[in-house]
């Protein structure tokens, strides 16, 4: 099968500590014992199910390269979309300074991926998980990001006071899995990444719709509400948008035509 021939080299690449392309350029060289037997214990760790980056504690993402532990979501290529819309909008003012919050910010991957993108912008970054704000941390100083960056311990705006400047945009990958949904993942999801990240449970809008509901508070007027949302909730998302405050740009399909990212501005008053 090519893809478990591509992740037995990924993880052999990552025992020796060398790239693809020196491993077939080097065939025939030796393997130390010591080595071979850490290939086996990652290859039988990945038999049983667990995801190839939290055994190698890493994922490419837009280009830069993630810390991830299990206390994270692996970053997903349809996230990567959020963070081209964003730049999008971005690129409407390049250069007024901007500040954003990224809700949920896990990995840190969204956070990262836009100060690495726009010299510009200043970023709060807000996690419930103390775990996942820290390696967030580690990620945004190990791409050169962390004087733009601010991470805060906070379910959702909780941990932000009253007088913080309003943010020209906030950004989330939400925990948006329905229960029913949820028995169905993959056992490498289901059974290795953070079940908070992926659920709130129910119908899996319970986060959206606290999103919808405060974000007006710390969003200027005119600025934009980016968030992603599951396969089956398009119309339902839809639905619950509050039209009086809220004036829906577009809800974008990802790369297999699935509504996946919605853009909102915030109407003036």
């Amino acid at each position: 099968m090519p893809e478990a021939r591509r992740e037995a080299g990924s993880l052999l690449s990552h025992v020796l500590g060398c790239d693809r392309t020196y491993l077939i350029s080097h065939s025939d060289e030796t393997i130390k014992s010591e080595a071979i037997e850490k290939f086996e214990e990652y290859v039988q760790r990945r038999a049983r199910g667990e995801p190839l980056q939290y055994i190698t504690g890493v994922q490419d993402f837009f280009g830069l390269q993630f810390k991830v532990t299990p206390d994270v979501l692996i970053p997903r290529p349809e996230t990567e979309l959020l963070v081209e819309r964003a730049i999008d909008l971005l690129n409407n003012h390049p250069k007024q300074p901007k500040l954003i919050c990224d809700v949920g910010t896990g990995s840190g991957c969204i956070a990262v991926a836009l100060l690495s993108a726009n010299k510009e912008t200043k970023v709060v970054a807000l996690d419930i998980s103390r775990p996942a704000v820290q390696i967030a941390n580690v990620n945004a100083i190990q791409n050169g990001v962390s004087e733009r960056c601010w991470f805060v311990v906070s379910d959702c705006f909780a941990a932000l006071d009253d007088v913080h400047p309003p943010f020209d945009m906030i950004v989330s990958n939400p925990p948006y899995v329905s229960a029913a949904a949820f028995s169905g993942l993959q056992r490498e999801v289901k059974d290795h990444e953070p079940h908070l990240a992926l659920t709130p449970g129910g119908d899996g809008l319970k986060i959206i719709r606290k999103l919808l509901d405060q974000t007006p508070a710390y969003l200027k007027t005119e600025g934009y509400l980016l968030f992603e949302i599951g396969f089956d909730q398009g119309d339902t998302v839809r639905k619950i948008i509050q039209t009086d405050v809220w004036r829906l740009l577009q809800i974008y399909p990802d790369l297999q035509g699935i509504p996946r990212i919605v853009v909102l501005q915030k109407k003036a008053p």
